[in-house]
C-alpha cells in the first residue's frame, strides 16, 4: 500500500511509520518541520512538508504522493501533555479545519480510505465541563467529517478512538516517571476516575489491522482492557520505579490548583475493546496497565 500519515513526526507517528515501512509499505510522512526530514528518512519513510492548514500546500502534498491510504494523527498537543485548556486550542483547529483539508486533499489525490486517529478519554454523547467542551466539539467534527465523506461514497472513512497513551518513548510517560521519583506527583483520595489506556505499540498494531479489515464508517475504541483511575497509575508506576508512596491529598486541591487537568484526570470513561479485537483481529499485547509498564521498565533496564 501507498500510505500517506499525516503527523507522521509525532506521538504516534513515529512509530506508526517504523512499523508501516517495517511492513512493506510504501509511507509518504507528513510534517510541517523541515528540519525532521532526516529523521523521517532515516526511518525509512518519504518527508513531505506541509502545513495541514494551508489547503494548497496539502493538496500538493497529497498529489505528489498518490496514495492510496490515508492516516490522520494531526495533533499539535504539548510533549507533557496539555495542563490548561488553552493548550488544546491548536489542537482543536488541526482536528476541525486541519481535517477538512486533509479530507479534501486526499479525495482529490484519489486515495481510498482515510483512518483518522481520534481521543477515546471523552463520553461525547454526555455533557461535559465547559473547559473541556470546545475539545469535545472537536472530536465530534473531526469523526463526523470522516464518517461524513465516508457515506457519501467519496473515501472509505474509518474512525480510531485511542485511549491515553503511554510507553517508554512517549514525553509525558517520561514526564510522569520523572515527577513520582521526586514524589512530586500525588494521589488523589476517593480517586473515582475511569480513564482510558493504551500502550503506543498497541495503538500502532490496532491502526495498521485497520488499513484493510475495517469496514467503511466503521468506529472502534482503541483501549486497553481495563480501565484505570489516574491515582492508580501514579501508584503503579511508583511501585515498578521503587520510588518512595506517593503523597495522598484531597481531590478539593486539584480543582484549586488545575481545574482543567482535575476534570480531565477524573473523568469515568470505561470502554471496551471488544468490537476492535472480534473484527480487526487485534490483541493489545499489553491487555493493562501493569503488562505494558512491566515491558516497559524490563526494556529500559
Amino acid at each position: 500500500m501507498k500510505v500517506f500519515v499525516a503527523g507522521g513526526s509525532g506521538a504516534i507517528g513515529i512509530p506508526l511509520v517504523r512499523a508501516l515501512v517495517a511492513a512493506g509499505h510504501d509511507v509518504t510522512a507528513l510534517t510541517r518541520s523541515a528540519g525532521k526530514q532526516d529523521a523521517l528518512r532515516r526511518i525509512g519513510a518519504t518527508p513531505a512538508i506541509a502545513d495541514a492548514l494551508n489547503l494548497e500546500s496539502l493538496r500538493a502534498a497529497l498529489e505528489q504522493a498518490r496514495p492510496t491510504h490515508v492516516i490522520h494523527q494531526l495533533t499539535a498537543i504539548p510533549k507533557e501533555g496539555p495542563k490548561r485548556a488553552s493548550d488544546m486550542d491548536a489542537t482543536n483547529r488541526l482536528r476541525i479545519d486541519g481535517t477538512r483539508n486533509l479530507l479534501d486533499a486526499s479525495i482529490r489525490a484519489g486515495a481510498r480510505r482515510f483512518i483518522v486517529g481520534s481521543f477515546a478519554g471523552l463520553n461525547l454523547s454526555a455533557r461535559l465541563p465547559a473547559s473541556v467542551d470546545a475539545t469535545a466539539a472537536a472530536v465530534r467534527s473531526m469523526e463526523s467529517q470522516v464518517l461524513d465523506a465516508s457515506r457519501s461514497g467519496s473515501i472509505e472513512g474509518v474512525v480510531l478512538r485511542y485511549g491515553l497513551f503511554y510507553g517508554p518513548d512517549n514525553p509525558a510517560t517520561l514526564k510522569m516517571v520523572e515527577l513520582i521519583r521526586r514524589r512530586w506527583l500525588p494521589i488523589i483520595r476517593g480517586d473515582s476516575g475511569q480513564l482510558p489506556l493504551i500502550y503506543v505499540d498497541d495503538a500502532v498494531a490496532a491502526t495498521i489491522a485497520a488499513l484493510d479489515r475495517a469496514p467503511a464508517e466503521a468506529v472502534y475504541d482503541i483501549v486497553d482492557d481495563r480501565a484505570v483511575s489516574m491515582s492508580e497509575v501514579v501508584r503503579t508506576i511508583a511501585e515498578y520505579t521503587h520510588s518512595a508512596y506517593p503523597i495522598s491529598i484531597p481531590a478539593w486541591v486539584p480543582r484549586l490548583v488545575s481545574p482543567y487537568m482535575a476534570q480531565m484526570m477524573s473523568m469515568r470513561v470505561p470502554l471496551s475493546n471488544a468490537k476492535a479485537k472480534a473484527e480487526l483481529g487485534w490483541r493489545p499485547a499489553h491487555a493493562t496497565l501493569r503488562e505494558g509498564l512491566s515491558s516497559m521498565f524490563a526494556r529500559a533496564a
